[in-house]
């Protein structure tokens, strides 16, 4: 019987929860935020809410995280509290709509930054250049990941460089580009003002999601059951912290209104400070989306290919090419939904980043209501880390990721219904899986 290493520290957990988060959403999504939320105030506080929301969510998992440090993270917690029903139906969201969905975002963000270089580039050829990176890094991670994971971590070190140069450029160069009273409650300030911060948390929540990646991890972790939790918390401190003064710099260079029009703020902040500075920043975002992308199209297909292997999937998606040693079925099929996302959604950021989002908080909250449930089930059970402020904490992650859900269908219904017919789908499947033969 195989197993998996446990060799992976806190530090390695920890850069796993940090590199789950920073991808394409803080680079993108302030145009948004800004839109729902034009009062700098408003604007900088969604991103502190978001975080907060972040950190109640990984205190809550660390319980789960210690109560079951084997591999497979969510998929686990909710299979463990609601059933089997409940974990396929994650993993078939994971599929259709929360890593599709992300991948298909990811590439309309890169085809956005691209387009600095090419200012008259249509929407239709915007949208063609992301389905064809698309299909691209898929090509290339189909013949064998030894090149995308060689590059991985020369991406990630260009877009922690184009944070640190625009924190940098922002503090020594910048200036408010507010005075004390545009910071006023009343100035500007929305009227519908709870619809308006749930909707600006999208963008937020886009951003800081994937903190919970070190929790499909742990199975090769050591000492799992303290080092996960710890590392899920301690991804969200640095990321949140990274995120609030990227969106200063952004404030000190640009003025609320035009970060709300802006669809490459980080470009049009840098290129503020020289003229060649858009460019510069612009390359190094669009290079470190680029890898971002290619270790989706690499990674994500696993989640697939096991459930195959577990036999509560199509069998053929746990198929491996007997040369390149890559699932291609399940990278297939991968890449051939995310264009139909990318195409439904005719390549728009904003209402991918919904129909994405939606789903995958909702889950996260139906995740920390676990707690709950297996305290009152398993009250015997061994739990090394239990849930900081308890029943507090988790209530707070719980409520706020079921009003954000709920806000999500109401003011987003065209972005958020898809998700949910498509978890009907999959409850149709999950019985035809079950069905005797």
């Amino acid at each position: 019987m195989s197993h998996l290493q446990q060799k992976l520290t806190l530090y390695g957990l920890t850069m796993i929860a940090v590199g789950g988060c920073i991808g394409s959403g803080i680079f993108v999504t302030p145009a948004q935020i800004a839109n729902a939320l034009p009062l700098p105030a408003l604007f900088l506080g969604v991103w502190v809410l978001g975080g907060l929301i972040a950190l109640t969510g990984a205190l809550t998992f660390s319980e789960l995280g210690g109560m079951f440090p084997g591999a497979g993270g969510v998929y686990v917690y909710l299979k463990e509290a609601y059933g089997e029903m409940a974990g396929f139906l994650y993993g078939w969201a994971i599929l259709l709509v929360i890593n599709t969905g992300a991948l298909a975002g990811l590439c309309v963000a890169f085809a956005e930054y691209m387009k600095i270089f090419f200012p008259d580039m249509a929407e239709h050829s915007k949208t063609a250049l992301a389905a064809g990176t698309m299909l691209a890094l898929t090509g290339i991670n189909i013949l064998g990941v030894h090149i995308s994971q060689g590059l991985s971590n020369f991406f990630t070190g260009l877009k922690l460089l184009a944070i640190g140069g625009i924190v940098f450029a922002g503090f020594w160069y910048g200036q408010p580009q507010v005075s004390a009273a545009d910071f006023s409650a009343g100035n500007h300030l929305p009227t519908q003002l709870s619809t308006a911060l749930l909707t600006g948390l999208i963008g937020v929540l886009f951003s800081v999601g994937g903190w919970h990646h070190a929790s499909y991890m742990a199975g090769e972790a050591v000492d799992a059951p303290r080092t996960v939790p710890k590392a899920m918390f301690l991804g969200v401190l640095i990321v949140i912290s990274m995120y609030l003064l990227v969106n200063l710099a952004f404030l000190r260079l640009l003025p609320i209104d035009v970060i709300a029009r802006s669809t490459r703020v980080a470009g049009d902040a840098m290129a503020v400070v020289a003229p060649w500075g858009g460019q510069a920043v612009a390359i190094a975002i669009a290079l470190s989306i680029f890898g971002t992308i290619s270790i989706y199209t690499m990674s994500a297909p696993r989640i697939y290919f096991a459930m195959a292997q577990d036999g509560i999937f199509f069998r053929q998606l746990a198929w491996v090419h007997p040369r390149w040693r890559t699932p291609v079925v399940a990278m297939l099929v991968q890449v051939v939904w995310a264009l139909a996302v990318l195409f439904y959604f005719r390549g728009l950021f904003d209402r991918i980043i919904t129909f994405v989002t939606f789903l995958d908080i909702a889950y996260m909250g139906l995740a920390g209501a676990a707690v709950f449930l297996l305290r009152k089930r398993r009250p015997e059970a061994l739990r090394p880390v239990k849930a900081w402020g308890y029943p507090i904490i988790p209530a707070f992650f719980v409520l706020v990721s079921a009003a954000f859900a709920v806000n999500t269908l109401l003011e987003r219904p065209a972005q958020a219904l898809p998700g949910v017919g498509l978890l009907v789908v999959g409850w149709g499947v999950f019985r035809f899986f079950r069905k005797p033969n």
